[in-house]
């Protein structure tokens, strides 16, 4: 091969290049508009800062977390369990995991953590749908 990028063994580049950049920034931005609106609304009217700063505090955990993760992949070390991963995506750090999940290309091709990663962010949305919009406090059914 004339390509002088080095390649892993199934012949997708190693991390660092974002395939379908301009696409994936779009969606990135509208997944991220109502948690972004809602939590600057609230904290614009007064109400708390709570939820901005855990996405963004919580976001930078997750990041850090999939390329601490993605390293101990790569030496076949002490992996970080899914389900922490998926905990700190709930508590607001999915727009950081999912920033990350295209950076390092971690954990994009197994589709059982796709499905409930896609599911959290669902959550999120319909959250941010429900307090800006509906006001039907869905929160309080659980």
């Amino acid at each position: 091969m004339s390509d002088s990028r080095a390649r892993r063994p199934e012949g997708r580049p190693s991390g660092g290049h974002v395939q379908h950049l301009k696409l994936k920034l779009v969606v990135l931005v509208i997944v991220c508009a109502l948690p972004l609106f809602g939590s600057l609304s609230m904290w614009l009217r007064g109400i708390s800062l709570v939820p901005l700063a855990a996405y963004g505090i919580v976001s930078v955990l997750a990041f850090f977390m999939y390329w601490a993760d993605k390293r101990k992949a790569r030496t076949d070390a002490w992996r970080t369990p899914e389900n922490i991963l998926h905990a700190v995506e709930l508590a607001g750090g999915w727009p950081g995991a999912l920033i990350a999940q295209q950076v390092f290309r971690h954990k994009t091709r197994k589709v059982s953590f796709q499905v409930l990663f896609w599911v959290i962010v669902l959550l999120h949305q319909v959250f941010w749908i429900d307090q800006l919009f509906l006001r039907l406090n869905l929160l309080n059914l659980f």
